[in-house]
């Protein structure tokens, strides 16, 4: 099982939608290192995971008018999290959640103290922040531009891990980067999805650190959906509102050309 995928586009589109935490898949070689139980870890998965949002990226560019690019990760998060930095640059380390975890959402141990992360992050972190990058370039070399658009979403009620979960929880919030969001993408994004809020309860863009803070033909949102408006939390199936939420990303896609 390849732990990404890169499924393509339409030639003349910049849009990769960027779905990072929708997948509970956790090699052997890596649960053996991982305390929990199996049913303790199928509850922690149940939080963690951002279910659906594959399903909900597919389903979005099949009804879009030009077909974006989709980077899907087929690894659980608790392998290591894609979208962490991988240094003391990550405030999440606060909480034992940098790019290997080694604690729950709810505080609990996750991985035995003094756990070396570095053979995680050389086996499944850096190809596939390689392989992002090189998704990145591709568009910019075929569209002169490249539009991330990062596919989550987060419960309705705050979880012990969050830093920042007292603030506001929108349908959908959108997180943004000062140097790599420019307004025109809020404002289409806000056409698309109508009752959104900004960096609460989640801030930030994911963006290769190649291009990050240095290429402004690299444009990202992050897209956070509150679990409530599409799925039985935590963990439960998809409902109804998940057919509307891929039409909205799908005329946000459209609208990124």
């Amino acid at each position: 099982m390849s732990s990404f995928d890169l499924l393509p586009g339409a030639a003349a589109s910049p849009v990769i939608l960027h779905v990072p935490h929708s997948a509970r898949e956790t090699p052997p070689e890596v649960r053996a290192g991982i305390v929990l139980d199996d049913s303790a870890l199928e509850r922690e998965l149940d939080h963690i995971v951002d279910a659906h949002t594959a399903e909900l990226a597919e389903e979005a560019a099949g009804l879009s008018p030009v077909t974006p690019w989709r980077f899907v990760n087929r690894l659980s998060r608790l392998v290591v999290d894609p979208e962490r930095f991988p240094d003391e640059r990550e405030e999440m380390l606060a909480v034992g959640m940098g790019a290997v975890y080694t604690r729950t959402t709810h505080g609990e141990v996750l991985r035995p103290a003094g756990t070396d992360p570095g053979p995680l992050v050389e086996r499944y972190f850096r190809p596939y922040a390689r392989a992002m990058s090189d998704a990145v370039a591709d568009r910019l070399a075929a569209t002169g531009r490249a539009v991330i658009v990062d596919v989550h979403s987060y419960p309705s009620a705050p979880l012990p891990y969050e830093l920042h979960g007292e603030g506001p929880r929108p349908p959908v919030c959108l997180g943004t980067d000062s140097f790599h969001t420019p307004p025109e993408l809020i404002a289409a994004a806000r056409e698309a999805f109508g009752d959104v809020g900004l960096d609460s309860p989640f801030a930030g863009t994911y963006v290769p650190l190649e291009f990050y803070g240095r290429d402004a033909r690299v444009s990202a949102l992050m897209v956070e959906i509150r679990r409530d408006t599409y799925m039985t939390e935590p963990g439960g199936p998809a409902g109804p509102g998940l057919r509307g939420l891929a039409q909205a990303l799908a005329a946000l896609v459209a609208a990124l050309g």
